[in-house]
């Protein structure tokens, strides 16, 4: 009650200031994330960063500038809703705004956890007063999305074309207006890889008017070539495109005076002598004043593929991304530089993490492993709690690799602490909620009804993607309703649990955990609830706030 009078109070002196009430110019909030949550801010607030800019898993991130504005897409694979859109005026400081989508297509085959299937490596362009997203489904096809407003409804995903191993597309419009698009294999479903195609499209961008060219194949020098980005400069055009893998690869780009090739190649950024392993996979963005960024992930395993922005410069016509410090012409990832001059002097922010669950909408941080049901989780808004309903899985202690409605986020930080406080209600035996850290092995803090009794434990499962075994300690009671939950994430991604009743006197339980990666994803923290009998009253779990602190 307290916490509603407060948010009230706070709402009626904002609209006060405003002078306005419910207006919305459609444009992006900059303001600050919760303090609480600021245990990764890329901005220095001296006019430089720190890289990554981003230290969670926005994998094969691509970007576009609309004025001073940039807007971001990355990879969202099963999770829903899907691809994210992060924004930002100065490439350092980023805010999710929206998600492309908020179900996956094929709706009845996202129902159910799908890992490492659904939206890979997407691309964000604008065109005639329109953005477009393009993606890959490896199973499915290549899809496109649009809208006249990133902030609003994006358009139900549009399959261009049914197609197997089709995957990483990016558009482009030509000066004479002619659409083209170009991609990549996946190996593991066309049997075929390390090669680029390019397509002729419609002017609308919404079909593909032939099968496609061959202008690329890199298997001699630049194996597993794929995520191709195409631009055009004077007269060249230029496919970015990262070759020789995820964990040790780099930034290939190509150039010739044809969209068709024959192209030349060159690596035009690599690890180098740095730490800063794989660096490549991304966008160039260009400022209004000429300046050159490149934007690109580093894969961290557990923390996923975290974002990285690096200076670029042209020389012959060629770019050079990060600092080329041995002159071998090919640059290599800087760890802090000055800012990009955008012109943009707000404070320096994170992406949301933290969710007091006083709105009546759902964070933007969080998402499902499955395409979601209603019943699964509600909102109570003014109330200032989210309620997540004990939904009926089949199994008495289900593998969760398995379970749809786990409500999850990414890792934010090196480092960090989740602690959520929880008010659970179970209305039978086999009832359960907790704090779970997923990914192929995962590990929670579970709260059950045993015996007409609250009982918490650690439970782990190995291997979980394979059906590993499960371990978990022997069950304790707990007097009280309202509890409080926390996982410490330290450095290399060791996890340990802990609990409390009043949210000052927090004890450890079970062991430490070495949080490991999902399926093309780093691993997430989040919540659940379960129950094992199918009844119309299964019980729930009202957690008042989920904060992130260092």
């Amino acid at each position: 009650m307290y916490k509603t009078c407060i948010l009230n109070l706070l709402i009626i002196g904002m609209l006060i200031l405003t002078g306005c009430a419910g207006s919305d110019d459609r444009q992006p909030d900059q303001s600050p994330s919760t303090p609480e949550s600021g245990v990764w801010t890329a901005d220095n607030g001296d006019g430089t960063y720190k890289n990554p800019i981003i230290h969670a898993d926005y994998s094969d991130p691509d970007a576009v500038r609309v004025g001073d504005d940039f807007y971001m897409v990355s990879s969202s694979f099963n999770c829903v809703p899907g691809l994210p859109v992060l924004h930002s005026r100065d490439l350092v400081n980023w805010k999710i705004v929206n998600h492309v989508f908020k179900r996956q297509l094929p709706d009845s085959v996202f129902s159910t956890p799908q890992h490492g299937n659904g939206a890979w490596a997407p691309s964000i362009r604008y065109h005639k007063g329109e953005y477009y997203v393009y993606y890959g489904d490896p199973d499915f096809g290549i899809y496109m999305s649009k809208t006249s407003d990133p902030l609003g409804e994006w358009s139900i995903p549009h399959l261009l074309r049914s197609a197997k191993g089709w995957i990483d597309p990016c558009p482009f419009w030509d000066d004479d207006g002619k659409a083209y698009l170009v991609r990549a294999y996946a190996g593991s479903r066309s049997g075929r890889k390390s090669i680029l195609v390019i397509h002729r499209m419609n002017p609308e961008g919404t079909e593909f008017l032939d099968d496609g060219v061959l202008v690329f194949d890199g298997h001699d020098d630049h194996p597993t070539i794929e995520g191709p980005k195409l631009y055009k400069r004077k007269g060249y055009y230029y496919i970015f495109a990262p070759g020789g893998g995820v964990p040790q690869g780099w930034q290939t780009v190509l150039r010739s005076r044809n969209i068709y090739g024959p192209y030349e190649d060159r690596i035009v950024l690599h690890k180098g002598s740095t730490g800063i392993n794989g660096p490549h996979q991304g966008a160039w963005v260009e400022l209004e004043n000429g300046e050159s960024w490149f934007l690109h992930f580093q894969d961290r395993e557990a923390y996923g593929r975290i974002v990285h922005l690096q200076p670029m410069e042209w020389k012959d016509d060629w770019p050079v991304i990060g600092i080329d410090a041995d002159g071998d012409g090919i640059g290599e990832p800087v760890e802090s530089y000055n800012k990009p001059l955008t012109g943009f002097a707000g404070q320096p922010f994170q992406i949301q993490t933290s969710d007091e669950f006083n709105s009546p909408v759902p964070g933007l941080q969080w998402q499902w492993h499955a395409n979601p049901r209603p019943e699964w989780m509600f909102l109570a808004g003014n109330e200032g709690y989210m309620r997540l309903y004990c939904n009926y899985f089949e199994e008495k202690d289900p593998n969760l690799w398995e379970v749809p409605n786990l409500y999850l986020q990414k890792f934010p930080a090196g480092e960090f602490n989740a602690t959520v406080k929880v008010n659970f209600k179970p209305k039978q035996d086999g009832g359960k909620t907790g704090l779970v850290v997923m990914g192929m092995n995962y590990s929670c803090l579970i709260l059950e009804q045993i015996d007409g009794v609250i009982q918490y434990s650690v439970q782990t499962r190995l291997v979980a993607n394979l059906g590993g075994q499960v371990s978990q300690d022997i069950p304790e009671r707990i007097n009280s309703n309202d509890i409080y939950l926390r996982v410490s994430v330290l450095d290399a991604a060791l996890c340990r649990f802990s609990i409390s009743t009043d949210g000052k006197s927090f004890n450890e339980v079970g062991e430490t955990f070495s949080a490991v990666t999902g399926r093309w994803i780093g691993a997430k923290v989040g919540l659940f609830a379960l129950g094992n009998i199918q009844t119309n009253d299964t019980g729930w779990a009202d957690y008042d706030w989920f904060r992130i602190t260092r």
